[in-house]
């Protein structure tokens, strides 16, 4: 493995660690007990909403992190997955979880 590859390798598994330290947080404010008081229950039922949707784009962004460290250890990191080309390196270092060479992305 490339240094440069061993750089992105350990970007993403650092990132996988953030995410999934971010998604035990968000769903630890989920489950908290709501208020008494209707207009705070409210309120809080709409910070619930909040903090749900970002826990669906970390978990989003969480498989497409495994799946960068998957392709990675498998050998087919920086190829495309829609036309099979290279992906270049200072496309994957911009954007370590991509699948797709600049062609095909655009």
């Amino acid at each position: 493995m490339t240094p440069e590859l061993e750089a992105i390798r350990q970007q993403l598994t650092t990132r996988r660690t953030e995410l999934a330290d971010r998604l035990s947080s968000l769903k630890a404010d989920i489950t908290q007990s709501h208020s008494r008081d209707w207009a705070e229950q409210a309120q809080e039922r709409e910070n619930d909403e909040v903090v749900e949707a970002l826990g669906n784009e970390a978990k989003q962004e969480l498989s497409l992190v495994n799946r960068a460290i998957e392709r990675i250890e498998s050998g087919t990191y920086n190829l495309c997955s829609q036309c099979g080309g290279e992906i270049a390196l200072q496309r994957l270092q911009a954007v370590p979880y991509t699948n797709l060479c600049i062609n095909c992305a655009a």
